[in-house]
């Protein structure tokens, strides 16, 4: 059984930073790619960040480039989500997800989700 399972979310101050992480079980996610999204309070999910398993390229919302940095460990078949400089807006649920390709590509869906970890930062 295919598990992501996020931890690190927590309560944070306006400016402060925090540190997602995502353990991936059941199978090794090395050569695919591996994402994080996040759903805001009443609105729709939406992407944050995504690493490529064929070159470690990265892709990045607009609201997350300059602050967030997605990284992988393959040896521990891990990806991690740095957040600095977190504003209220940043508040949500994090989700870990995996796509079956080498390179990220927003036309398909990820094929595996986390159940998430919640993000709140206060102002």
């Amino acid at each position: 059984q295919v598990q992501l399972v996020e931890s690190g979310g927590g309560l944070v101050q306006g400016g402060g930073s925090l540190r997602l992480s995502c353990a991936a079980s059941g199978r090794t996610f090395n050569t695919n790619t591996m994402g994080w999204f996040r759903r805001p309070p009443w609105k729709s999910r939406e992407f944050v960040a995504a690493i490529s398993g064929s070159d470690n390229s990265t892709w990045y919302a607009d609201s997350a480039k300059g602050r967030f940095t997605i990284s992988r460990a393959d040896a521990k078949n891990a990806v991690y989500l740095q957040m600095n400089s977190l504003k209220p807006e940043d508040t949500a649920v994090y989700y870990c997800a995996a796509q079956l390709r080498t390179t990220w590509d927003p036309y398909f869906g990820m094929d595996y989700w986390g159940n998430g970890t919640l993000v709140t930062v206060s102002s």
